[in-house]
């Protein structure tokens, strides 16, 4: 069999099917998934100056918890969106956040590193349905000159969620304990599957594109633009994941900060992140009305991106802890306006009923990126500094921004031998 890639734009843009408005409810619905998701990830690192000490767990230690969360996040990202894309975005997204979070207060439970390892462990399961699942649901609801923005929107959540993690967490953490903050986060998931079984909608089909069967996974497997998309996910995501889970021990080990100074400005690179969401999905439309086509056009928008990336690359040779935050917060900046287009890229090219699959093909690369780099970070920050890694991770941009920008642009008429 074949699989068809979606029609030309303009039989897109002609057609007389119109999206309801309710994509926007839907798209409310991924981002806040993605909110909690965020929190859920952030609860660790934020805690991490606490746990570390308490539990006597080392840099390297830290960095095999970290692993043992992004094995998990990797292997399973390889199932479930295939098992999404059968599913369907109802029930699919809500098992995946309903495991998440149980994992999430199990973590609660945390007696030392081998136990919060197989929490993490968990945790990275459940997480690894969130981004094919949100994706997913954009491809389903949004025409294909919205999806950078959308796509946007639905990203910014984990910027958000990143954002109000350090003094929500912090002051969770001071006023009842670390286990409450773990147990409060993961009951939010539960709240957050209740209200989308209640308002979700099978989304409108579009006559311009009929339902295909879901691509096979070695279909997918063999084709050149979803491996080479998949590599450029092992050296972009580890850069997000380096400030993710290390950004606030950086800022104690560094600069001396404690578990109350990191609540106050911990948040501070998330939100700019937040605004590189909405940044990438704008100048995106903003090049598009030049008459650029969409795939060329998001193209430009992660080269520009990335370039703010390698900031980071200066962030750990400063002495000065605001200008040292200042380049981190431009590097996370340009790592969410940069996503913000690659979220968008595989349905430019492929049916939504291949979304999901490919997303999670493209996640585990992210994930053995994140779990080698992890490890590289560990090792380096016990044996010599957070020096070197900021050089890393200010690096690895150029290296994803070349082979997203090298993708084959294939015709949408053209089709993937299976």
């Amino acid at each position: 069999m074949s699989i068809s890639a979606i029609t030309d734009p303009s039989a897109e843009t002609n057609a007389t099917f119109t999206l309801s408005r309710m994509r926007w409810a839907m798209l409310a619905m991924a981002f806040f998934a993605t909110v909690i998701n965020y929190l859920d990830r952030q609860t660790l690192s934020v805690m991490a100056p606490v746990l570390l000490d308490q539990f006597h767990i080392s840099a390297g230690t830290y960095s095999q918890i970290i692993f043992a969360f992004m094995l998990a996040y990797t292997i399973m990202n390889g199932i479930s969106g295939p098992l999404l894309d059968r599913l369907g975005s109802r029930k699919g997204y809500s098992l995946t956040i309903a495991f998440w979070s149980a994992a999430e207060i199990l973590t609660s439970l945390t007696t030392g590193a081998f136990s919060l390892g197989i929490y993490r462990f968990l945790l990275g399961m459940g997480e690894a349905g969130n981004y094919p699942a949100g994706v997913k649901v954009i491809g389903e609801w949004f025409p294909a000159r919205e999806r950078s923005l959308a796509s946007g929107i639905f990203n910014s959540g984990a910027a958000i969620g990143a954002m109000l993690a350090p003094p929500l967490l912090a002051w969770c953490a001071i006023s009842f304990g670390w286990k409450a903050s773990f147990a409060i986060v993961g009951v939010l998931g539960f709240l957050w599957i209740a209200v989308w079984l209640l308002i979700y909608r099978t989304p409108p089909e579009n006559p311009a594109e009929p339902t295909l069967p879901a691509p096979s996974v070695l279909s997918l497997i063999q084709d050149r633009f979803v491996w080479q998309f998949t590599l450029s996910k092992v050296f972009a995501d580890p850069v997000w994941y380096f400030y993710t889970f290390w950004f606030p021990q950086y800022l104690k080990m560094s600069h001396g900060y404690t578990l109350a100074q990191i609540g106050k400005i911990g948040w501070i690179p998330f939100a700019t992140a937040g605004l590189g969401n909405l940044a990438g999905g704008f100048l995106t439309m903003l090049i598009l009305k030049l008459g650029v086509n969409d795939q060329t056009a998001r193209r430009i928008s992660v080269l520009f991106f990335s370039a703010c990336m390698v900031c980071a690359f200066p962030a750990a040779m400063v002495s000065s802890a605001a200008l040292s935050i200042a380049l981190i917060s431009t590097a996370t900046f340009g790592y969410s306006g940069a996503l913000a287009n690659v979220l968008a890229i595989p349905r430019d090219l492929y049916p939504k009923n291949a979304v999901a699959s490919i997303w999670g093909l493209a996640s585990m690369g992210s994930g053995f990126g994140g779990m080698v780099f992890s490890l590289c970070t560990g090792w380096l920050v016990d044996h010599y500094s957070f020096r070197p890694v900021f050089m890393l991770f200010g690096t690895l941009p150029i290296i994803a921004a070349t082979l997203v920008w090298t993708l084959p642009r294939m015709s949408r008429n053209s089709s993937v031998a299976a």
